[in-house]
């Protein structure tokens, strides 16, 4: 009997996996190519659209109302890919990404967020990814919510 999942997976990381990584090294050597300011803005957010658009139906009306959702709750978050799917910076440091469920070949797609968001709480627990399945609105206002708390505090 063969184990499919060391098949799956090479050296530990599977292909997702590593396609995610080698994403992310290329990320990081147009992001040095690029000139500072609005050109290298204008650039970073047209990435994020361009990868939005290539996403399958149903995860790209996700990542779209997301977009939406962070460029107008936290304006000063600044669209840029991360990890070969959509981030939102504040001064070069992803604050909150989306990734994909169908190209990760998961069973949701997910919102999450890194350290430097500001959702720390006084128990010593709080949130850092969200699974996104078929979000009501109350949902949806409550990741608005998220994305104000972490930015703002």
């Amino acid at each position: 009997m063969t184990d499919t999942s060391a098949t799956q997976k090479k050296d530990g990381f599977s292909a997702e996996e590593r396609a995610a990584m080698k994403s992310r090294a290329a990320e990081l050597k147009t992001e040095a190519k690029r000139a500072r300011g609005a050109e290298k803005a204008a650039a970073d957010e047209a990435d994020v659209l361009a990868k939005i658009a290539e996403m399958p139906d149903g995860d790209r009306e996700m990542a779209e109302r997301v977009h939406t959702i962070v460029t107008t709750v936290a304006p000063e978050l600044a669209p840029k890919l991360y990890y070969g799917q959509p981030g939102y910076a504040r001064r070069g440091k992803v604050v909150c990404f989306f990734r994909s469920g169908q190209l990760d070949k998961e069973r949701y797609s997910t919102f999450g967020f890194s350290v430097q968001a500001e959702l720390d709480s006084a128990d010593g627990l709080w949130p850092t990814a969200y699974a996104l399945a078929d979000l009501s609105e109350p949902a949806w206002e409550r990741l608005g919510e998220l994305v104000r708390q972490a930015v703002h505090g």
